[in-house]
């Protein structure tokens, strides 16, 4: 002991605290790393055009104005984001609503029932995730164009309720984590597969669900490559193709495209931090508990 009664920084410091002490400092400086971009986008996104670059290391601006987000919120070829917005939302909701119920169904069969050459295409499904998505690019346009379908939201939604390999994975893990006697027991109870799967399987894999559900709507969200590709007229563009075509000029309006760009992270935000509980454990994979 020292004088007052205070104990040695050494001896208080123990090396499970030194540890804890490390850990938080290395989390806190990645965390900084890593959300940086962010912030400095907000911030950018309410400064005058004038002090964007020229006070480019300021995160916290000396004049704050919202004329950006009007400016950008009026959009171009005579239709606001508020079109982009809704157009984004819509998709995202039908790829999101497809993958949950499509990825629901078929790992369900992968996982319970028995069936001729579940072996072969399971192996199938699974090779499918090999597969770069710049390889089914050409094929997949190719299709869809002689089905008519290029021009319409049709190619971004439709795929979702034939399900995903990874999506379909994930839930399966999931399901294989649920006693079989369950199925044992509502059998002689008189339920069909049907059953089983609404009455007791559904229920217990809602984290899975949700976990597909978001990662589905958040790659929709942010998908850039099929609006470029299958959408032709501006009033159904994305969020994400309107950003890119809202800098195609000569003089580019960077406080606005920052604003924009801060607005189209919201839904994603929203979805994720409302379904955090469910997506945390649903990632997990931690099935039954006690």
């Amino acid at each position: 002991m020292v004088a007052g009664g205070v104990k040695p920084i050494r001896r208080v410091l123990t090396p499970k605290l030194r540890r804890a002490a490390l850990y938080h400092v290395l989390m806190a400086s990645g965390s900084f790393v890593m959300l940086y971009p962010l912030v400095w986008m907000i911030s950018s996104s309410v400064k005058p055009n004038g002090d964007i670059f020229t006070t480019a290391t300021r995160l916290f601006p000396s004049v704050v104005t919202g004329e950006h987000y009007a400016t950008g919120w009026r959009g171009f070829a005579g239709y606001t984001f508020a079109v982009f917005f809704g157009n984004s939302l819509l998709i995202a909701a039908l790829s999101m609503m497809g993958t949950v119920v499509s990825s629901a169904v078929v790992a369900f069969g992968f996982a319970r029932i028995r069936f001729p050459g579940r072996n072969v295409w399971f192996v199938v499904m699974i090779t499918t995730m090999l597969l770069p998505s710049q390889v089914m690019m050409i094929p997949r346009f190719v299709l869809f164009n002689r089905m008519g379908w290029v021009g319409t939201y049709l190619p971004m939604t439709v795929p979702a309720f034939f399900g995903g390999a990874f999506s379909i994975f994930l839930v399966m893990q999931f399901i294989r984590s649920i006693p079989r006697d369950m199925d044992e027991a509502a059998k002689i109870d008189g339920c069909s597969w049907y059953g089983i799967f609404l009455k007791i399987v559904a229920p217990m894999i809602v984290p899975a669900l949700v976990t597909v559900g978001v990662l589905a709507f958040i790659g929709s969200w942010e998908d850039f490559m099929g609006a470029l590709l299958y959408l032709n007229k501006p009033n159904r563009y994305t969020a994400a193709y309107a950003l890119k075509l809202f800098n195609d000029n000569t003089k580019i309006d960077y406080g606005a495209t920052f604003a924009m760009s801060v607005l189209s992270l919201a839904p994603i935000l929203a979805v994720f931090f409302f379904f955090q509980k469910n997506l945390v454990e649903g990632i997990s994979i931690q099935g039954l508990k006690g």
